[in-house]
């Protein structure tokens, strides 16, 4: 099962304030309340009033440098194997499309996971 791209999105009060963790800009917009950010191999996502806890995030499709892959396993493979899992879903794609979508679930520790295809 090849998730993608993987970081950790942060839900923080003050985006401006959090970007100073030793990261470099690299995508999204602070004027929007979201920012992504690179440390060498180490990726970050800051969402200022999006979401209430942090979680991991996993992009299907896209690879380390947000690079579009010839080959993954579209976002609707992933959901149907972690189903089959028993993983709890608190949202989940449409089955019946196709492109982008996402999911989000619970780990067993009620930690959120967000798989977010955007191609």
């Amino acid at each position: 099962m090849d998730l993608g791209a993987f970081s950790v999105s942060l839900s923080v009060r003050d985006i401006e304030a959090s970007r100073k963790l030793g990261f470099t800009a690299f995508g999204g917009d602070p004027a929007q309340n979201w920012l992504i950010l690179k440390n060498g191999d180490h990726m970050i996502g800051l969402f200022q009033g999006m979401f209430e806890k942090n979680m991991l995030t996993f992009n299907p499709g896209w690879g380390a440098n947000a690079q579009p892959l010839d080959s993954f396993t579209d976002v609707r493979g992933l959901q149907r194997e972690l189903k089959a899992g028993g993983v709890e879903f608190l949202t989940e794609a449409d089955e019946s499309g196709s492109g982008p979508g996402g999911f989000l679930v619970l780990d067993p520790d009620g930690n959120p996971g967000l798989f977010d295809q955007q191609r």
